[in-house]
């Protein structure tokens, strides 16, 4: 448990957020780039927010 808690608020990585643009790019949903980037969903939808990534909404 204690792992889980030291990522908590890392800062992203430029690698992490290329990597993002990509995966957003392909279409690919928020729940699969999360897991991916192993970031949680709320974290990789600021991310995303911030950086002007649009992430496709998978129905």
């Amino acid at each position: 448990m204690s792992e889980k808690l030291a990522r908590h608020k890392q800062p992203w990585k430029p690698e992490e957020l290329q990597k993002l643009q990509v995966l957003a790019g392909k279409g690919k949903g928020l729940k699969e780039i999360a897991k991916a980037l192993n970031r949680t969903e709320e974290s990789t939808k600021d991310a995303a927010r911030q950086h002007g990534f649009a992430i496709a909404k998978l129905r």
